[in-house]
């Protein structure tokens, strides 16, 4: 298990942008060191503020304000930073611009909350996400934007992450398929699986907690929680789809599988633990090796996916799409997520990621480390 991600929340103040990321890059780097002073491998450290439009005045503004930010960010060693949501669909079009103008800069836009689905603002997005695609010659771009439908702020993973109160805050976000594929090959059985994974994830979960309160108590911060969330691995032997196979089933994407993917939600849900964001199963194709061989193979498709985050996820995450994908089929596919999210009552995300000059079936090409290239999924 390694640590995906401590992120800090903070209420930003237009006067004093450069002292804000100082205070929180300092105290970032301060808990990066006292978790690999424990013997945990930290990847990333990152600072999300509120959503922006709070602080919202022009798009010429945003996008000044965000190059500072990357500045700031780069200047106190945080890794990466996050603007939240807008809420808004006229400002929607300008997180092309956001984004365009910054390499470790994340931004949301919100589509539901509630139960009203929010159709403008998906054709919108949908927009955005060809546009997005577009800055890059394999639309990598994509990767720090996404729609959100019913997503609270705290959440610690990206790009969801965003922060809410004046207060900061801090939270983690793990790497763990790895204790997952432990547990799941220790039990062999379905009827067993919970009973394993839960042992070994209290466990490990309990030793974090317990950094975090000691931390939280020192620095005087607030302790949000940890998001258990089960995040894959590029390691063949942390992976989350072979961890399945450990169980029942012969392959991921096999009859069986959702009612695994059930499990693992339950049992995440019935943690003793200070609980915070999604609390579910990301599924993930590109960040996933097993997940990847198996898209390869056509053994699920992006249906199948779907089912499965009634039931678990986070939606969809890092999906390789055609680049000729039309507006409208991307409107579709967001719509058919608001909908689970409304009826389901549950946060679900879509980080869609069309890939230009690329048809299905053609393998993607990226030289991101927490990535598995993987085929270009049919829609």
């Amino acid at each position: 298990m390694k640590i995906r991600t401590i992120t800090a929340g903070f209420n930003y103040k237009s006067k004093s942008e450069e002292q804000d990321f100082e205070k929180i890059g300092i105290f970032l780097n301060k808990i990066r060191k006292e978790f690999e002073n424990n013997n945990y491998i930290v990847q990333t450290i990152r600072a999300s503020t509120q959503p922006w439009d709070n602080y919202f005045k022009s798009k010429n503004q945003i996008i000044d304000l965000v190059r500072n930010f990357e500045i700031y960010s780069k200047k106190f060693n945080i890794d990466y930073f996050n603007i939240g949501p807008t809420y808004n669909n006229e400002n929607i079009s300008f997180i092309y611009d956001i984004i365009k103008n910054t390499s470790i800069g994340f931004c949301t836009s919100h589509l539901s909350n509630g139960n009203k689905i929010n159709h403008d603002g998906i054709k919108k997005t949908a927009k955005l996400i060809k546009r997005l695609s577009k800055i890059n010659y394999d639309g990598f771009a994509n990767l720090r934007f996404a729609a959100l439908f019913n997503v609270k702020p705290g959440c610690p993973f990206y790009p969801s992450s965003f922060h809410n109160g004046n207060s900061q805050s801090f939270s983690i976000g793990l790497e763990n398929s790895d204790l997952v594929y432990k547990a799941f090959s220790a039990s062999r059985k379905i009827e067993t699986a919970s009973y394993y994974l839960n042992k070994i994830l209290t466990r490990e979960f309990k030793k974090i907690e317990s950094l975090c309160k000691t931390i939280s108590k020192k620095e005087k911060i607030i302790y949000g929680g940890i998001d258990p969330s089960i995040s894959p691995s590029v390691n063949p032997k942390e992976s989350l789809a072979y961890a399945f196979e450990k169980l029942e089933i012969d392959k991921f994407g096999y009859p069986g599988t959702l009612s695994i993917a059930q499990i693992i939600t339950e049992t995440i849900k019935n943690l003793k633990i200070k609980k915070c964001g999604y609390c579910g199963l990301m599924l993930p194709v590109l960040e996933d090796y097993g997940l990847s061989e198996r898209n390869n193979e056509g053994i699920f498709n992006i249906t199948n996916l779907l089912i499965y985050s009634t039931v678990c996820g986070t939606g969809l995450d890092t999906i390789p799409l055609p680049g000729d994908v039309s507006d409208k089929t991307i409107y579709s596919l967001l719509l058919d997520i608001a909908t689970l999210s409304n009826k389901l009552d549950k946060p679900l995300s879509a980080r869609l990621m069309p890939i230009p000059n690329k048809k299905k079936g053609e393998m993607t090409d990226y030289k991101f480390s927490y990535f598995v290239n993987s085929k270009i999924m049919n829609i």
